[in-house]
Parts: structure tokens; C-alpha cells; sequence
């Protein structure tokens, strides 16, 4: 019977102490608060979201361009079928501008403004009116013919809708629109979002193999310590080349199966400095998000001592991926504003939303000084990590993390 209490004495001291090693931690705090804080993050990712789709929907326009004694009858009319509606199903915002010289010209040039975005445009006698309509303007295309023969209705004051002889006509755009800037943006975002989070957290446990085999120790006395933890980071962004290379091919051979519906919806996606440059452009930009978060991620993961403290990291890496993505979605949604540069200067959010002005903004020199400023930043980062693991771990022989050692010495 002592025996067996002395056993049980015994398991409950190593229960007590891995609980205690483990709760009155930092990081579990982080462990404890991760639903409310995953979920603030996911609520700020949603808002960005919603609030670029938002942002296109409030300069989407259908223009109606008739002379001035038309104006005021055909806004009536457009009042009275919005009734007819629902908040969701609703046409864009009418706007009506009166004929020039040339209103078929008028009506071409009103797809090329970069202050609204253009869905549907008509112009000529509402008998026998004319209608262009963009890729997915459809809709708003027959919107068009209902509202001119609603209109005439009116003035005849005969309440029955007269048939109209109206011609649509699909055009295509020589510049990309609004809508499909915000969602090239978005998209953009996403996609290096999406990418590194499954990429970057990798490069934590890199060195935890050669630290506890002291190899680590043969490479600091051979080679700069810089050197070391740079190799590391380049051998496993070669990794993530070669799963973004294999898995690029499959999606872009899936693509190719669409359906037209879908293709459409792919070519709505017009980034603002071109599918070529900004193909380049989102590959740099994944680089270096992937390199600014795995130099961080690994200076953190050298300080590590064993792989329980390794697995706990991922959830603050995780939190941090999560909050570049909420803040670069809401900053691409609002590009010129403060939130937006913000984002473009922080230098862990700086690719995301540098992807997303890629998108929004012909101009390609901001481009030039974002990927030279985080490139400095990928150094400063491999030089503090490095420096840290010279300081802390092999310079006093143990792997005692930072976090430990501040909390001993305030001890």
C-alpha cells in the first residue's frame, strides 16, 4: 500500500511540475487567448474583405446619357423600379450626364475613367437606344432597356410598357477597372497570405537538430554565425520554391478546365501594372514575405530549447500571419490613405500590401525602394537573431532561451 501511495506521490509531483513549466509561461498566454485573438484577427481579414468588395460596389456606375429634358423623367423612372428590388439584387447607382458632340465616343470614354467603374452605358433616343455593357455588365445592360422603356411609358402617359429597339453591345475595356483592381488587390494579399503561412513557419526547428548534435558549433567556429543562419533560410525558401512551382503547375492545368463563366470572372481580375509585371511582382513579394518572416521565425526558433517550445511558437507565428493579413486587406481596400502606408512601411506587412498596390497603382518605383527597404530589414533581422544565439546559447554553453534568461535573472 505505501507503495503504491509513493507511486501515486510520484506522479502527481511530475504532473504538478509539467503543469506548472508549462502554464506560467508567456507564450501559454498566448495559448489561452488564441480563440479570442484568432478570432479578432479573422474578423479583421473579414472587414478587409468585405470592405474591398465595398469599395468597388460604391464606384460601380450605370450611366445613362440623355439631353436635359430627359434627364428628370428618366431619374424618376430609375426610383420608382428600384422599388422593385431588393437591397441585393439592386442595379448599380444611375448616373446621368448630358450628350456631347459625339455621345458614342462619350459612351466609350466612360469605360476608361478611373473615377467610376462602368458597368452599363446608354445614349441615342430611348426608342431606339444604344447600350454597351463591360464583361460582366449584363445585367446592367438590360437594366438599361427596362429603365428607357419605363421612361417612355411616362411621358406617352399610356402606362403600358412600348417596345424599344435597343442594341447592346459587349464591349472590352484598354485599361482595367475599378472592381477588378480592388480584387486583383485582395487577391494578391491572399495569396502570399496563404503561401507563407504553410511555407514560413517551417524554418522554427531548423536548428534544433544541430544545436543538440553540437553542430551547430562546428558551423559557428568555421563560418560567420550570419552565414549560417542566412544558409538556412535560403535552403528552406528553396523548399518553398519547389511546393509553389509544383503546385502552380496543377492550378494553372486546372484553370485551363474551367468553364467560360469562370473565365470571365479570372479575366475581371486586371491588376494596374499588367499580368506580366505583376506575375513579377507578386513572385518578389512572396519572396520576400517569406524571407522577412523566416528570418524572424528562425531567430526566435534558435532560442528554443526543446520541441515543446517549438510547437508552442507555432501559434504565435500563426497569430502574426494572420495579423499582416488583416491589416494588408484592410490597407489595400483603402489605398492612398494613412492605413495603407502604414502597411507598406511595416516591414512584416510591407510585401502583402505592396502586392495589393501592385494592383490599385500603375507606378512601378515605389516598388523599387519597398523591395530594397525590405531586403535591408531581412538583414537586420538574420543579424539580431544571430547575434542573440551567439550570446545567449553558445557563448553560455546551455540553450537557455531569452524569455528564461530575463525571467532568472529577475529572479
Amino acid at each position: 500500500m505505501s507503495r503504491f501511495r509513493r507511486t501515486l506521490r510520484q506522479t502527481f509531483t511530475i504532473a504538478r511540475r509539467d503543469f506548472i513549466a508549462t502554464v506560467f509561461t508567456p507564450i501559454f498566454l498566448l495559448f489561452l487567448f488564441a480563440p479570442l485573438i484568432m478570432g479578432s484577427f479573422g474578423a479583421i481579414g473579414g472587414l478587409g474583405a468585405a470592405s474591398v468588395t465595398d469599395g468597388a460596389q460604391d464606384k460601380t456606375r450605370i450611366i445613362a446619357i440623355v439631353p436635359a429634358t430627359t434627364a428628370r423623367p428618366i431619374d424618376e423612372a430609375d426610383e420608382r423600379l428600384r422599388g422593385m428590388f431588393r437591397s441585393d439584387e439592386a442595379p448599380p447607382e444611375l448616373s446621368i450626364v448630358a450628350p456631347n458632340a459625339d455621345p458614342a465616343a462619350q459612351a466609350r470614354a466612360a469605360f476608361e475613367t478611373k473615377d467610376v467603374d462602368a458597368s452599363a452605358v446608354l445614349y441615342g433616343p430611348l426608342d431606339a437606344p444604344q447600350i454597351l455593357y463591360g464583361p460582366r455588365g449584363k445585367r446592367s445592360a438590360d437594366y438599361l432597356g427596362l429603365l428607357a422603356q419605363t421612361t417612355l411609358a411616362a411621358q406617352k402617359l399610356g402606362g403600358t410598357l412600348p417596345t424599344i429597339a435597343a442594341t447592346k453591345t459587349q464591349i472590352t475595356r484598354s485599361t482595367t477597372s475599378v472592381g477588378g483592381q480592388h480584387q486583383s488587390a485582395f487577391f494578391a494579399v491572399f495569396g502570399i497570405f496563404f503561401l507563407t503561412l504553410f511555407l514560413s513557419g517551417q524554418v522554427v526547428g531548423t536548428m534544433a537538430e544541430e544545436r543538440n548534435n553540437k553542430v551547430i558549433e562546428v558551423l559557428a567556429a568555421a563560418v560567420p554565425l550570419e552565414s549560417v543562419f542566412f544558409g538556412k533560410l535560403i535552403g528552406m525558401f528553396g523548399v518553398a520554391v519547389l511546393f509553389v512551382a509544383f503546385w502552380g503547375t496543377v492550378v494553372t492545368q486546372i484553370t485551363s478546365l474551367m468553364p467560360a463563366a469562370a473565365a470571365v470572372a479570372l479575366g475581371d481580375l486586371t491588376p494596374a501594372v499588367g499580368a506580366p509585371m505583376f506575375a513579377l511582382l507578386f513572385a518578389a513579394y512572396f519572396s520576400m514575405a517569406y524571407l522577412l518572416l523566416g528570418s524572424v521565425f528562425l531567430g526566435v526558433g534558435a532560442q528554443a530549447t526543446t520541441m515543446r517550445e517549438i510547437q508552442m511558437l507555432s501559434l504565435p507565428i500563426t497569430i502574426l500571419q494572420v495579423a499582416m493579413f488583416g491589416l494588408s486587406s484592410a490597407a489595400v481596400s483603402h489605398p492612398g490613405s494613412w492605413l495603407a502606408t502604414a502597411a507598406e512601411l511595416f516591414p512584416l506587412s510591407s510585401p502583402f500590401a505592396m502586392a495589393g498596390r501592385a494592383a490599385n497603382s500603375p507606378e512601378l518605383w515605389p516598388h523599387v525602394a519597398a523591395l530594397a527597404w525590405q531586403a535591408l530589414w531581412v538583414t537586420i533581422f538574420i543579424t539580431v537573431g544571430a547575434r542573440l544565439f551567439r550570446r545567449g546559447v553558445l557563448q553560455s554553453g546551455t540553450a537557455r532561451p531569452f524569455w528564461r534568461r530575463k525571467a532568472k535573472a529577475v529572479a
